[in-house]
């Protein structure tokens, strides 16, 4: 094995880069939509994706290459308690506000963000931090299992509150895939999937909004006018653009029909301008994104940059699929957005911050070189 020091992997880079640019480019069409509605919003919108999302992105991705990853997991127990601080400022008056009935967003100096985000990559960098400590324990429950449970049962109590599901199923699965990756038993995991299963299905028959999402998806023809709106405008506008699409800039749906456009329901548009062969070679864009990006978790140099690229690349593409097949109709919608393409300038930024540190990564990663075993 050799270092590939100083080298990015610039298969990923350019798979991430093409991400974002499609990204950006979808998002400015999308936004559109809101445009003739109120003027002051759409500059308002577009300032925040691309001057505080993209352009502070390329800054947190200038920082991400240059801290070493080391860094992260120094300091992973301080950065997972300052995400739990930080994501309890939805309860506070003055900070927190509501919308859509949900308790989900932070204001703060007039810019406002969900502080989930910074939630979900703190609980990545401390769990991958503990993981690669208790690497000779993982078979000990105690160090594994039992730490996964404590972590999840306080992101629980914060985010049922909210309340915010989506983003509790993203992170329980991704804790999840980072366990079974260190070297637990498969037989926990599997316990703690039956768990958790049971968990959302109590859940989505107990709670009000969550029971009607499960109606919504179970009978998608009903209710047209209110709970199923979202999704068969969303069908429509992916139908309507056929094998080819409309053209790029002429949806027809995101004006007055989707709603939220620009947000979680960027992919129907994407299905209506570029059509089939586009949305499907975007689809493939996040598979490839997926595999590179798992391969340089498999060459990482170290535990903890494994578990780090591992748990990023889980919940990024976890999300990404949650986001197509909820809009596609073949998952109850969620309003996770779309990596890289909805609106949501902190999310931007820091996914983009997020893919430096991967890279920096990269550029220890071991190649592997064939050799011949001597006779």
């Amino acid at each position: 094995m050799t270092s590939n020091k100083n080298k990015i992997d610039k298969m990923f880079f350019g798979i991430v880069l093409s991400l974002i640019i499609i990204g950006v480019i979808m998002f400015i069409s999308a936004s559109l939509g809101i445009l003739n509605k109120n003027e002051s919003k759409f500059c308002a919108v577009i300032f925040n994706q691309l001057i505080f999302g993209l352009v502070g992105g390329i800054v947190a991705l200038y920082f991400g290459l240059r801290i070493p990853y080391k860094f992260w997991r120094q300091y992973s127990l301080p950065i997972f308690i300052v995400s739990i601080i930080i994501t309890t400022l939805v309860f506070v008056p003055g900070l927190g506000f509501t919308h859509g009935g949900s308790s989900r967003w932070v204001n703060i100096f007039g810019l406002s963000f969900q502080p989930v985000e910074f939630l979900k990559i703190g609980f990545i960098i401390y769990f991958s931090a503990w993981l690669s400590w208790a690497k000779g324990k993982v078979q000990d429950f105690r160090f594994s299992l039992i730490p996964l449970i404590v972590l999840l049962g306080i992101i629980t109590v914060v985010l049922i509150n909210q309340p915010d599901t989506k983003s509790l199923i993203l992170i329980t699965g991704t804790g999840l895939v980072m366990l079974f990756v260190s070297g637990a038993p498969w037989k926990w995991i599997l316990g703690m999937i039956i768990v958790s299963i049971l968990a959302f299905v109590i859940l989505a028959f107990t709670t009000p909004y969550l029971k009607s999402r499960v109606n919504t998806f179970l009978n998608p023809s009903q209710n047209g006018s209110t709970s199923s709106y979202q999704i068969q405008q969303s069908l429509i506008a992916i139908g309507s653009g056929g094998i080819t699409g409309r053209g790029l800039g002429q949806s027809i749906q995101k004006f007055n029909y989707l709603p939220e456009p620009q947000g979680d329901s960027i992919f129907a548009v994407v299905g209506e301008e570029t059509g089939f062969i586009g949305s499907v070679l975007i689809i493939c864009l996040y598979v490839a994104f997926a595999m590179r990006g798992y391969r340089v978790a498999h060459y990482a140099p170290d535990s903890f940059s494994k578990l780090f690229v591992i748990g990023i690349i889980t919940i990024i593409t976890a999300q990404s699929f949650m986001n197509i097949a909820s809009i596609i109709g073949v998952f109850p919608l969620t309003g996770v957005p779309l990596v890289f393409m909805s609106h949501g300038g902190t999310a931007l930024l820091l996914d983009i911050g997020l893919m430096g540190i991967i890279l920096n990564i990269s550029k220890f990663q071991k190649n592997p070189i064939t050799t011949t075993t001597k006779k």
